[in-house]
């Protein structure tokens, strides 16, 4: 199994991590705090352990490039895009509006950041691991 293989494997670990990640925001913050600042704070948290997942996984497998880097990133993204909407819409049922409303930006929403920080973070990783 080549290095890119193993990272596009390595992209359910992030499902995983985003999974937990929504039961906290679920079953703990929104008990102490309202509906948009568990958004917010889960945001944060998500770009966080996404980031902690990543550097353990570059330690064992080594990012070899700047274009593997951006591949895998570009993977990832469309991995995470893909299984946002097509199990949110298909499988949970939520509704189109539904899935796009955490992308507005002008209502606080700042879901966009996790697939921004998805497509990066590979990258940012390699060059402080360089």
């Amino acid at each position: 199994m080549g290095i890119s293989l193993k990272y596009t494997m390595a992209w359910i670990g992030l499902v995983i991590i985003a999974i937990f990640n929504a039961g906290l925001r679920e079953t703990g913050y929104r008990r102490f705090m309202s509906e948009l600042s568990a958004h917010q704070l889960s945001t944060l948290t998500g770009i966080l352990l996404f980031t902690l997942y990543l550097w353990i996984l570059a330690g064992i497998w080594k990012i070899q490039s700047t274009e593997l880097a951006l591949a895998i990133g570009g993977v990832w993204l469309v991995l995470t895009i893909s299984f946002e909407f097509i199990f949110g819409h298909y499988i949970m049922g939520h509704a189109w509006s539904s899935l796009l409303h955490d992308y507005n930006l002008l209502k606080g929403r700042l879901w966009v950041l996790i697939p921004l920080w998805t497509l990066l973070a590979p990258y940012v990783i390699y060059r402080i691991k360089q």
